[in-house]
């Protein structure tokens, strides 16, 4: 795909595993000192069951609905030529702090083990009433890591409630990580054939930049958005949308207009959608997604996965059938609530994906927990004299393999940090 340039930059494989060399970080807090009331292990969520029946797998069905292109070139028509990533890059003017510049109450949002190896916090002025809900990379893009010329992280806030809300996407250029800087675009929705967009008013649970897609779960369904297609806004309002002659976007100097949307449709009780993930250890690659169940609850979660699409003319979008409809190619139960995290990841040589899920911490809790589970049982990093598994970020956030350097990335509060998935597996025994 010419937007990769992939081969041309092989011979660069090398800098790329640079991007994981460093020393852990020395990110000791009062996180530290784990009390009695985290040291609970009666939610142990125990081995996956298996849904294999059809009554089971109904509820997880995706109905794909894309935006049609006369709608896309309409605001295009209205907007101007669209823009990509190097735009958005290029424009880049707030800055993340590196962990020691960050204060000792925002390093405590982060895990006790295993310890991050690079962390950072976000610029407290531009974050104000926005709040963390997703990360994904250009690790997921390509399986080289590269978009282009550039290694970039995205993380994704929202602000505001379901039906006066706003959700917007920080670029990071990560070609420096001593030296991380961001600019910002506000997802939106096309309406009017074009002629205007509507702000995506939800919470972001999930995230993944696959191929020239990125795919965004919100409480209402999937949306699909189109990498290439970055729109600049001419307008610095409050306003969303059409404004006299120009376009605004709550600020934003860019706008990402969603190119289609997904729809839980299958008959039965449907989840709501929760987090996602890539696995590049499946053929062909896979989404992953989790259901979005409250923390400290009693409620079972599904999990389960959707192939990706191998037709070059359906880049980045998942496998769908000729009625539109993606179905879950494998889907499990567990008795873990409160998953905000997610990753499958299959070792080499192996036929069963391993589960990591990060977990919210429960009422009386402080940190979140970080499980691995499969269909023989579940293991959680412990630490503090109590042997505890609350252990993870004090917002069990999302979590995001970037398979070229092998490093987790996930976000807890203001604070953006990466730890190798071999500490993670360390941890977990």
């Amino acid at each position: 795909m010419k937007h990769r340039g992939r081969h041309r930059r092989r011979r660069q494989g090398r800098a790329v595993r640079a991007f994981l060399a460093g020393t852990a970080l020395a990110l000791t807090a009062a996180a530290t000192m784990i009390s009695a009331s985290q040291a609970t292990v009666g939610d142990n969520p125990g081995a996956l069951e298996p849904l294999t029946r059809d009554a089971e797998t109904r509820a997880l069905r995706l109905q794909e609905q894309l935006v049609p292109q006369t709608t896309l070139d309409e605001l295009a028509s209205g907007m101007g030529k669209p823009v990509g990533v190097r735009a958005v890059l290029e424009s880049a003017d707030r800055s993340l702090r590196t962990a020691s510049g960050c204060t000792a109450d925002e390093r405590t949002a982060l895990p006790v083990a295993p310890a991050a190896t690079r962390a950072y916090c976000w610029d407290a002025a531009d974050t104000r009433n926005w709040r963390a809900g997703a990360v994904t990379t250009s690790g997921d893009a390509d399986d080289d890591g590269w978009w282009n010329d550039n290694r970039v992280l995205l993380s994704g806030w929202s602000r505001g409630t379901a039906d006066r809300g706003f959700a917007r996407v920080a670029f990071v250029d990560a070609n420096d990580l001593d030296h991380l800087t961001y600019a910002s675009a506000l997802l939106v929705v096309p309406v009017d054939g074009g002629r205007d967009y509507r702000a995506l008013s939800s919470r972001l649970t999930g995230m993944v930049w696959y191929q020239d897609k990125l795919l965004v779960t919100a409480a209402d369904g999937l949306y699909v958005y189109d990498m290439n297609r970055v729109q600049r806004t001419t307008v610095d309002s409050p306003a969303v949308g059409r404004v006299g002659d120009g376009w605004s976007a709550h600020g934003q100097r860019f706008v990402l207009p969603a190119v289609g949307s997904y729809r839980l449709n299958g008959t039965g009780t449907a989840p709501r959608l929760g987090a996602v993930s890539l696995d590049r250890s499946t053929a062909p690659d896979s989404l992953v997604a989790s259901e979005w169940t409250p923390a400290d609850s009693e409620e079972h979660s599904r999990l389960w996965r959707y192939d990706f699409s191998k037709d070059p003319a359906r880049a980045g979008l998942p496998a769908t059938d000729a009625t539109g409809s993606a179905s879950a190619v494998e889907a499990y139960e567990t008795e873990a609530s409160g998953i905000r995290g997610l990753l499958a990841h299959r070792a080499d040589g192996t036929e069963r994906s391993d589960w990591y899920l990060g977990r919210a911490p429960g009422a009386t809790d402080r940190q979140g927990s970080l499980w691995r589970q499969d269909t023989e049982g579940a293991e959680a990093t412990r630490c503090g004299s109590e042997n505890a598994p609350r252990c993870w970020g004090v917002q069990a956030g999302p979590l995001s393999y970037w398979e070229a350097t092998g490093e987790v990335w996930s976000q807890s509060g203001r604070m953006l940090f990466a730890v190798p998935l071999t500490s993670i597996d360390r941890a977990l025994g």
